[in-house]
């Protein structure tokens, strides 16, 4: 039997999705470590001024919810995909206020999406990139570099290695249950994001470790070269 292209702790594909189908509206109970990293990223990535913005696992679509009722202009379209058909449908319900503008459509895994070149403005990937193997992160930023135009930002949040004593132990748990047990932490794990970055690619803007109830996140914002 061939070996899996997949390292230890990484959840493959087809568990990632049936374990994200399982769990649903639960995904949002991860909230009350989520919510500020995530705030701080509607903050640095100037939404404001987006016009067309892609999100890469958009979840349940509370963050597009948000963005919607609180960010973006009246004009301005929205786009989420989801490897999950429960969480997309769950997302295309909640987005059904803004429908004509707004989208959430379920995904196989693989890049590239069914969207142009330069599509858009403003590039999300929310909790996602520490769910994939280093080498699937870096073909979906290359995805993400091609559907933005020229000066788009790059809008990341992923669990991150603690920094103070508390988060340090966090991450080094969760790292050790990760290796064992992926799916009793939903198959994430701590990354460091810019370490995925191709400097080429990518100029760094916003750069943060923020850490709540213990967990650290990093949140980074990086234009399109």
């Amino acid at each position: 039997m061939p070996s899996s292209p997949y390292p230890c702790g990484v959840l493959e594909r087809p568990a990632l999705r049936r374990y994200y189908d399982r769990i649903g509206r639960g995904q949002d109970t991860q909230r009350f470590y989520e919510d500020p990293p995530s705030g701080r990223l509607r903050e640095c990535a100037q939404f404001e001024t987006a016009t067309s913005v892609v999100e890469l696992g958009c979840g349940t679509g509370r963050f597009a919810r948000t963005l919607l009722r609180e960010h973006l202009r009246a004009a301005a379209n929205y786009h989420g995909f989801e490897l999950s058909g429960r969480m997309a449908a769950i997302a295309a319900s909640r987005l059904r206020p803004w429908a004509g503008r707004a989208a959430a459509t379920r995904i196989d895994g693989d890049p590239p999406l069914s969207l142009d070149d330069a599509r858009a403005d403003r590039f999300i990937a929310n909790y996602v990139l520490d769910l994939m193997t280093p080498d699937d992160a870096r073909r979906w930023l290359d995805e993400a570099h091609r559907v933005l135009e020229p000066a788009g930002l790059l809008c990341l949040v992923s669990i991150t290695p603690g920094t103070g004593r508390a988060s340090r132990v966090v991450s080094d748990t969760w790292t050790r249950v990760w290796r064992r047990r992926p799916s009793l932490v939903g198959g994430c794990r701590p990354i460091e994001l810019l370490d995925l970055l191709d400097q080429h690619q990518w100029k760094t803007l916003n750069r943060e470790i923020l850490t709540a109830w213990s967990v650290s996140s990093e949140v980074v914002v990086a234009q399109r070269r």
